[in-house]
């Protein structure tokens, strides 16, 4: 998990300010497209100073030879350390967190009001999951793995039923 502290930007979801406060990984992904799960899952969560509610925006992540994800290549070495300090859970990061660039070109997302996906599994969470799949290497799924420290393959909970709740498709011009 990256922690921010003080402005690291963040979202209006419906005419409400949500600012960034951490985002994580889970592999394989926790969404699917199509019935297609992922290598990787990046979550950003948000928080509403105004209201205390939580705004969640999700990036898919397919293994590619071409590109590597560059947030991950500079948070790589962070990353490692943890990894190789099995009682080490958290690392300062000296350089700069560049949170808009894991879903920058992002036109087309998909929204839904669900849970958190770990306990308690919070309702009332407003996801956006980008419909673009972006490409993460092999090493780094497998550093982000290690980094868990809990020996299992997977980190991510099995999909869950829509329960009758609507996904809305959404089309950016900003993209």
């Amino acid at each position: 998990m990256v922690r921010f502290d003080g402005d690291a930007g963040g979202v209006v979801v419906d005419g409400e300010a949500y600012r960034l406060r951490q985002m994580h990984w889970h592999s394989p992904s926790e969404h699917a497209i199509d019935g297609r799960r992922y290598d990787l899952e990046l979550h950003m969560l948000h928080q509403s100073d105004s209201s205390g509610r939580y705004a969640v925006v999700a990036q898919l992540f397919e293994i590619g030879r071409r590109r590597r994800d560059a947030t991950l290549d500079m948070l790589e070495p962070y990353i490692e350390r943890v990894a190789k300090k099995r009682k080490m859970h958290e690392v300062e990061v000296d350089g700069e967190v560049d949170p808009r660039r894991p879903v920058s070109g992002s036109g087309v997302y998909y929204r839904y009001t669900g849970s958190f996906t770990t306990p308690p599994c919070t309702e009332g969470i407003t996801w956006t999951v980008a419909r673009n799949v972006r490409r993460v290497s092999r090493r780094q799924v497998e550093l982000l793995r290690e980094a868990v420290h809990d020996d299992a393959r997977r980190n991510a909970r099995p999909l869950q039923e829509a329960n009758g709740r609507a996904v809305g498709v959404y089309y950016s011009w900003l993209a």
